[in-house]
């Protein structure tokens, strides 16, 4: 039986001398397709920049509820009801491409925001600035609501947390 004469062994020989002419090459390609693969590899838990629409999730519900504890942690305060309006909710201001067309006798300006690729057919808008609510008013119902040193204190932590001014904030005792 003659061992060089059989297929297999000329495939080896052949994806030898293949192997050492394009190894580099081939590196190079296999490296490339680890590299695209990679973030999918890592699933969710991956260090990345958060989307924009995790980073700043306004919960007015939420503040209250932090700022009843919080005040019902104050001495003479006793328990808490808080009520906070909004005279504007937050919004975010969008990077945009600004396309400008003139037509005959008119100017045609068309505008879409700016899209960003994360990756894995993910993609995001770019955010230039991020504007926070701002409040109205709130109205502060405790039941150390009638002295006025714990009002004074009720102000000026309702003041420190919202930006409000004094008279913007309604202190009432409860029953």
């Amino acid at each position: 039986m003659n061992w060089e004469r059989m297929p297999w062994r000329q495939w080896t020989g052949r994806g030898k001398a293949l192997w050492m002419k394009y190894k580099w090459l081939l590196l190079v390609l296999a490296a490339g397709l680890v590299l695209m693969l990679l973030p999918d590899l890592g699933g969710e838990g991956t260090a990345s920049v958060p989307a924009q629409s995790e980073t700043a999730q306004f919960d007015l519900d939420g503040l209250e509820r932090e700022l009843e504890q919080a005040l019902s942690r104050v001495e003479g305060v006793g328990s808490v009801t808080a009520v906070l309006t909004l005279r504007a909710g937050s919004r975010q201001v969008l990077a945009e491409d600004v396309l400008t067309e003139q037509r005959e006798s008119s100017i045609q300006t068309t505008t879409t925001p700016v899209v960003v690729s994360r990756g894995s057919g993910q993609e995001d808008t770019v955010t230039l600035q991020e504007i926070y609510p701002v409040f109205q008013g709130a109205l502060i119902v405790c039941e150390g609501g009638d002295q006025p040193a714990v009002q004074l204190k009720v102000i000026q932590a309702v003041s420190a947390l919202t930006g409000l001014n004094s008279d913007k904030i309604s202190i009432c005792k409860g029953k």
